[in-house]
This record gives structure tokens, sequence and C-alpha cells, in this order.
């Protein structure tokens, strides 16, 4: 590790390098193959330096940084692209690097990088790997609650404007629940929210799949854009009648096809798949790619459920478009301190509920209830206006379990 002492740089082994003395001769890939992980000449479709700009704000906080540190030639600025299991790999404009957390990051309390993430790297000339010195201030952040009563928010991914909720039809059936509050956690970021329902040419009739985009547009708003995508995955691509699945789509507001999703991720656009194991994350990647780059694996025939196929988070560079983000699928989302992304996705009802009588109102016939009324008089739609108060029930119920003293974010 590296540690500034009165303008000085300590450098010892890297964490990397420690237990691969014996396999000096095999030099760095015989650490690289130590660990178990991809060299990075192996890697394809990684974005390169142009494809993420940073904020104003990022490149002031780097700007400070090096100027602290009286100009040093060893820093670079880079964006943390792929994670494997904690050993990022970051791209700056001369080279794509293999990193760790300097001392200062894994000892101290400083922020550690996410995918997305543009940090400060050290390049010292007498250390074998890279050397991750700071996160510069993010422009958002994607989080999900990890533990229970003394948990933590775990960070999925950093400075992405859009956020793909991938959802299939079909097999099980949509889920609106998920879908309702993937939406909420990404709107509590600041992240845009597109819906992608895949593997349509699975099960569905082109009137079930009108059906499924109508059901969708209802929950998140008439504004919601949701692309549907067929999987083509063996015989199915023979059966399935691509052109009236698009014709149903589109008459139900929805967009069809791989083009719809460039047209969300254009050029500049830093997006981010997000959605359970067996979605078809990894599909719709390679399909945009042109190639098979990344490992898909078949579902369970008895229920439609998937298996993690994705173990690292990565950034792929999508010809034609902008970058997308691949990450492992997520069994569970709890929705714990989210509440601004509540208010993001169902504004109408959230404002309605800051007028009722009582401030603690739970909506379920409290008098002076302004959801209740505005109910029965027409002006709220139930199907919004029931999973608001399903996942703000939701909310309650986590935020009073939790420790007295964890605190969540206003």
């Amino acid at each position: 590790m590296a540690k500034r002492n009165a303008g000085r740089t300590k450098v010892r082994t890297s964490s990397l390098a420690r237990g691969s003395r014996a396999r000096r001769g095999e030099g760095a890939d015989g650490v690289r193959e130590a660990r178990g992980l991809p060299a990075l000449e192996s890697l394809a479709h990684v974005p390169a330096f142009g494809d993420c700009t940073p904020t104003e704000a990022q490149r002031t906080a780097f700007a400070a940084f090096t100027a602290a540190c009286g100009q040093d030639p060893e820093l670079e600025l880079g964006f943390v692209c792929r994670l494997d299991r904690n050993f990022p790999a970051v791209r700056t404009e001369r080279a794509l690097e293999r990193a760790e957390h300097a001392e200062r990051i894994f000892k101290g309390d400083l922020e550690r990088p996410a995918v997305g993430d543009w940090v400060v790297l050290r390049r010292p000339a007498v250390h074998d790997v890279a050397l991750i010195e700071q996160v510069l201030p993010r422009k958002q952040a994607l989080t999900r609650w990890r533990g229970s009563r003394r948990g933590e928010f775990q960070v999925l991914a950093a400075n992405v404007d859009e956020v793909l909720v991938t959802q299939p039809v079909g097999g099980r059936g949509l889920s609106l629940d998920r879908i309702a509050r993937s939406a909420v956690v990404a709107s509590d970021s600041g992240a845009a929210v597109s819906v992608l329902l895949t593997k349509a040419d699975r099960t569905l009739s082109a009137a079930e799949l009108a059906r499924d985009v109508a059901s969708v547009r209802a929950l998140l708003g008439e504004d919601a854009r949701v692309c549907v995508l067929a999987s083509l995955d063996g015989a199915t691509a023979e059966e399935a009648d691509l052109a009236s699945l698009e014709e149903a789509t589109l008459e139900a507001g929805g967009t069809f096809g791989l083009d719809a999703v460039r047209e969300v991720v254009a050029p500049g656009v830093v997006g981010l798949v997000l959605g359970e194991s067996g979605a078809g994350k990894s599909t719709l990647l390679n399909a945009l790619l042109g190639e098979s780059v990344l490992d898909t694996t078949a579902v369970r025939a008895a229920d439609d459920a998937g298996r993690h196929t994705t173990v690292a988070r990565r950034m792929v560079k999508i010809p034609g478009a902008g970058v997308i983000i691949d990450c492992p699928g997520l069994r569970s989302l709890p929705l714990v301190g989210h509440g601004q992304g509540l208010q993001e996705v169902f504004g109408e009802v959230a404002e309605l509920a800051g007028e009722c009588r009582f401030r603690d109102c739970t909506h379920t016939g409290e008098p002076g209830c302004r959801i209740a009324e505005a109910l029965s008089a027409g002006e709220l739609s139930d199907v919004r206006t029931r999973a608001y108060l399903e996942l703000a029930g939701e909310m309650r119920r986590h935020a009073g379990s939790l420790d007295p003293d964890v605190t969540l974010a206003p």
C-alpha cells in the first residue's frame, strides 16, 4: 500500500501480490491467477476514457487533490469500469489498470469505490498495481439496504444516468411489485427510469403482452418508458410472431426492440440494468453487443426462474450507443430510507398524503385521510395508490425495526 507522509510515499507490497512471492517467476500473470482475476487484455467492450464524462465538480475535486500533492505525476483521473471481488479495474486516459484501495481507504472511513465512480488513481513506479487514493464526489449513487436491524446501504453503482428496470414477461407472470420498488430505488438515486420487458416471445400472445405494457404504464404513469424485447432462444425464434408483438406493444404505448434501448442509452449516457437473476440482462447485453461476450444460463423449467450468471459488476460499451453497467441479479430489494424515491414515482399520492389530518396517518381508515377522500372521488388511480400504500407501509415497518442508533438520511 502507499501512505503519504511529509510529502513522501511509503510503499508496501499489495494484497494482490502478498503470498505469491514463491511464484516470482510467474510475473503479473501469476499474481492475477492466484486471485482468479481475469486478465485485463481478455476483457471485451470495455469503455474508452472518452465514453464517460466527469462532472465539473469531479474535475475540480481532482484538481484540488493533485494540487495538494504538489502536482504529483503519479496521479491520474480515471473511472472504475469493473469490480471483481472488490478488486477494481480503472480506465484512465493512458491505460486500463488493475487497482486496489490505498491504505487511507481500506483502513479508514473514506468511501470505497463502486462501478461508475470517478477516482484519483496513483501508479507508483515501484508498486505492482495501481492504488485508488480517493473517490471523487458522486453525481448520484444507486443503493439498496443490505441487512436487517443493523444493516447498511450497499452502493450498486455510481454516476448512473438511466436505470433499466428489467422484468421478464410470460412464465411466472409480470411482477408489478418488483417493478414499483425498483423504480423507487432508482428514482431515489436521481437516475431516470425505463422498464424493459424481456422474453416476450416465450409464452405471451399479442393481447397478453399489450395488457402487460398497459399495466406498467398504469403503475408508473402514462409517461413511463416501456420497451419490449424478445429473447428468440431455441425454437421460439421460429414460432414467434414478432410483427404482431411489436404492433401490440406500440398500440399499448410502448416501444419494441433493441433500437429502442439504444435510443434510451444514447452515446454519452451511462445506464444500468437492474433485475433478478434470469431476467435476461446478460442476454440483452449480448444482443446489443452483437456477440456472446457475457455468460448466460438457462432458466429452470419448473418455475422459469434463473440462476446467478453475472458475478462481477462491469461496464460495457454498446456499439453506436452509450455505456451499460451489468450487475448480478438481486433476489431482494427492500425499501429502507427511500422516501424521496417514493415521492418521485408516486408524486400525486405522496402530495395528498401530506394533507391528511394526522401526520402519522396510515391511510387505512383514519378520519381526515385525504387519500381515502380522493379515492372515493375518483381523483386517484387505484393501481398507483395501492402500490404507494403497500411500499410506504413497508418502509414504515422497516424503519421501526431498526436499532435506535441506526439513522437514515432524510
